[in-house]
């Protein structure tokens, strides 16, 4: 360990660096679930609720303000692409017809905003 930083890991990124993008990476994973993209990992299914999908997004966006200023380049612009990636499939999502694995969060106060 002669003069090396000691927070930098052999691939050049520190614990902190990597720590940051597990985090921004378990939300994106949420989200992709929630929304219906991918399987549900411990139920087997598909499974889509809009609602949990939009707040795993939130959390994410509230962390890009939180950490503004403070984060590097890479890790910017790595939250940024996420958020746009996430938020273009959720618009998607949002915008399909819904299914039977659509949980029931939509009925009640949105069909009646449909019927208007």
């Amino acid at each position: 360990m002669s003069g090396e930083n000691p927070k930098k890991q052999e691939n050049g990124h520190s614990k902190d660096e990597l720590y940051f993008a597990q985090l921004v990476l378990s939300f994106q994973a949420a989200a992709y679930q929630q929304m219906g993209k991918v399987v549900n990992p411990i139920s087997g299914k598909i499974e889509r609720n809009l609602e949990m999908a939009r707040h795993s997004i939130d959390m994410l966006a509230m962390i890009q303000e939180k950490t503004k200023g403070n984060l590097s380049e890479s890790e910017s612009g790595f939250l940024a692409h996420v958020l746009t990636e996430l938020r273009m499939n959720y618009v998607e999502e949002a915008n399909k017809p819904q299914t039977s694995t659509t949980k029931e969060e939509s009925k009640g106060e949105d069909s009646d905003r449909k019927q208007s």
